[in-house]
């Protein structure tokens, strides 16, 4: 079984005041709403881009899901 998103996110939780990826893992986590069983790009994405709190900036999301897909491999 391949780990959602969230669940790799939520690894960068904790970091600096400064880490983008930190302060973007710490939003989502906060966020009841997040696709929390979501692998795909485009829904979260899509989620991102219409629904985030600012903290959550699209930028840091593409980032991080090209680091997801390089090491969890989801189906797509």
């Amino acid at each position: 079984m391949n780990r959602t998103f969230y669940q790799f996110a939520l690894s960068y939780r904790g970091g600096g005041k400064n880490d983008e990826k930190a302060i973007f893992a710490e939003g989502m986590f906060n966020d009841l709403s997040f696709p929390k069983e979501e692998t795909k790009y485009d829904p979260l994405s899509r989620y991102i881009e219409e629904k985030a709190e600012e903290e959550m900036r699209p930028v840091v999301f593409d980032e991080l899901y090209s680091i997801y897909f390089d090491r969890v491999k989801p189906s797509v």
